[in-house]
């Protein structure tokens, strides 16, 4: 799960290019300045292809912060 937030932050960084905090699980977009509607699609289709992965609206809708996000991510891996 490390590996995936060094991935996030990556992310994170290039497209909030101002933000210069820390990006940890509990990271939301209320603590980027920039982080507005049109972006928050954006971050989510980079998260998505650099995963491979696919997220439902309602899954999207769900996510309070970078952990919840990474907790989907794990999910989406673990066979059911």
């Amino acid at each position: 799960m490390e590996n995936d937030l060094e991935r996030i932050t990556t992310i994170v960084r290039n497209l909030f290019d101002e933000y210069e905090g820390p990006v940890t699980p509990m990271l939301s977009a209320r603590d980027v300045a920039q982080w507005n509607s049109l972006l928050n699609v954006q971050f989510l289709v980079l998260v998505e292809k650099e995963f491979g992965i696919q997220f439902s609206s309602r899954q999207v809708a769900q996510f309070k912060n970078i952990g919840e996000l990474m907790a989907a991510l794990q999910a989406k891996r673990t066979p059911q």
